[in-house]
């Protein structure tokens, strides 16, 4: 197990690393062209979704211990916060930045395709890294077809109530915490992330992002794919919709004190 770890943590680190390098060198040759945002967008989603295939096989198929998994889970989400450079790789939050007005609402469909697409080309990429047989984890993954099976372990409402529940925590913590300066806030998001996989992670995979669950949930065997959109793409758009429409519209309405009365104060008669 030591020696399939390591192998699929330097295939972390890998994509990492290439795809950072790929962001750099495509935000310089698309600098003039508006269309860097979308290069970013492509680029950080597919790094998102290979890194979630990895860890997927490594707790799944490799079965090493929660506490490793959840560890690995933090680090990587901070390894993307650093590094995704504007990208959200959610279409969830592209979304979420154009009902706020950060961005127009074409400008978050092309987004949102952008990483429609990148999940597309993780699916197809990694397999073709498990092919090569880096580690005996690979190796037997391969043997098997690379198959996976639903991570759905429950009513298809609780299930959508589940992945609801943990996008409206995360998109909670990533409002509260806009304003924070960027190294410390990728930490309490990757907290959020790491502690909503902790809960949920048992009951739907914990996916959360429609377009990370095209890429990693369903291809896997076990339920339809209208079933996989419910879950996975009706319950983080609702949980999304429910933490902003809580927090710009309800909150502020509530807290609102009622303006205090203005009584004319009583004058003496002079005699």
């Amino acid at each position: 197990m030591t020696a399939d770890v390591a192998v699929s943590l330097s295939v972390l680190a890998v994509v990492v690393l290439l795809s950072d390098a790929t962001r750099r060198l495509l935000a310089r040759a698309l600098r003039d062209t508006g269309l860097s945002p979308y290069a970013a967008e492509l680029v950080s989603t597919f790094q998102l979704c290979c890194c979630a295939h990895e860890l997927k096989l490594l707790s799944e198929v490799g079965g090493i211990p929660p506490q490793l998994a959840l560890t690995l889970t933090y680090v990587t989400s901070v390894a993307h916060g650093l590094t995704f450079r504007g990208a959200v790789g959610n279409p969830c939050g592209a979304l979420e930045h154009a009902w706020r007005a950060r961005s127009a609402g074409g400008c978050a469909a092309r987004r949102i395709a952008c990483q429609f697409a990148a999940a597309v080309m993780a699916r197809a990429a990694v397999p073709v890294i498990w092919g090569m047989g880096l580690s005996g984890l690979h190796s037997r993954h391969k043997l098997l077809g690379f198959r996976c099976v639903s991570a759905i372990h429950a009513s298809l409402p609780g299930a959508a109530a589940v992945e609801l529940m943990c996008a409206f925590a995360v998109q909670t913590v990533i409002t509260h915490t806009h304003s924070v300066e960027e190294r410390y806030r990728v930490h309490a998001v990757a907290a959020a992330i790491t502690a909503a996989v902790y809960a949920g992670g048992g009951v739907t995979g914990a996916v959360f992002n429609p377009a990370l669950a095209f890429s990693t949930q369903f291809p896997c065997s076990g339920n339809s794919f209208l079933e996989y959109c419910f879950v996975y793409w009706l319950g983080p758009l609702l949980g999304m919709m429910s933490s902003v429409l809580l927090f710009d519209k309800l909150t502020p309405a509530f807290s609102q004190r009622p303006a205090p009365l203005h009584l004319p104060l009583r004058t003496k008669k002079q005699t």
